[in-house]
């Protein structure tokens, strides 16, 4: 947190409760074993040592995710191809890094890679980019070199503030687009050959 504005808060609210916070380590300073052992009711992401927490979701971003689920998991159901879940879930990117996609899929031939504590990476993974700033760049580039790093096929990212799905397709070691989709356009996977969402209709979903 920038001094000012730790400084402003502590003017307005008092000093935070230092014996809880120095309970846990410092940023840069947490172990794997010590963020498994977190429990948190929201998303809260590991990278090299530090905790990253993403904003509280909106309402328009849990409608999208919620058609985008229910879209997907009737797909995978039906046809047996595996496991379909949604954040918070931990997925491993490397030993020193997670990631909790809002939707990700593992195929039944992959399913060894699946337990209680977390994945190890996933087939698909969808994410819905989030308003501010930190998080919108959380999502289009920093997350796109994770999956990528973890070699995970297929990566959707859902930008209701453009109004368009791209879905990116895992090339050697990097992403290369597989189509950029306006509202107008229908969005198709290539890792699942069928599974198409009409643009138009899964943003409309955030007018539920």
């Amino acid at each position: 947190m920038p001094k000012k504005v730790r400084e402003t808060a502590t003017q307005i609210y008092g000093e935070p409760t230092w014996e809880i916070a120095q309970l846990f380590p410092l940023q840069g300073t947490w172990s794997v074993s010590e963020y498994m052992s977190l429990r948190p009711s929201r998303v809260v992401e590991y990278i090299n040592g530090h905790l990253e927490i993403p904003n509280v979701p909106t309402q328009t971003h849990q409608l999208l995710a919620a058609y985008l689920y229910q879209s997907l998991l009737l797909f995978v159901t039906v046809r047996q191809l595996g496991t379909v879940l949604f954040a918070p879930l931990r997925v491993r990117i490397s030993e020193r890094r997670y990631r909790e996609p809002d939707i990700v899929f593992m195929s039944k031939d992959h399913a060894k890679r699946r337990s209680d504590q977390f994945w190890i990476g996933a087939d698909l993974v969808i994410e819905i980019v989030s308003e501010s700033e930190r998080d919108r760049e959380r999502d289009l580039i920093d997350k796109r070199k994770d999956y990528a790093e973890a070699q995970i096929p297929e990566y959707w990212i859902v930008d209701y503030q453009e109004k368009r799905i791209t879905v990116l397709t895992l090339e050697g070691k990097q992403y290369t687009v597989h189509g950029e989709f306006g509202e107008n356009d229908v969005a198709a996977s290539k890792l699942l050959a069928g599974f198409e969402v009409k643009v138009k209709e899964v943003f409309g979903a955030a007018n539920n």
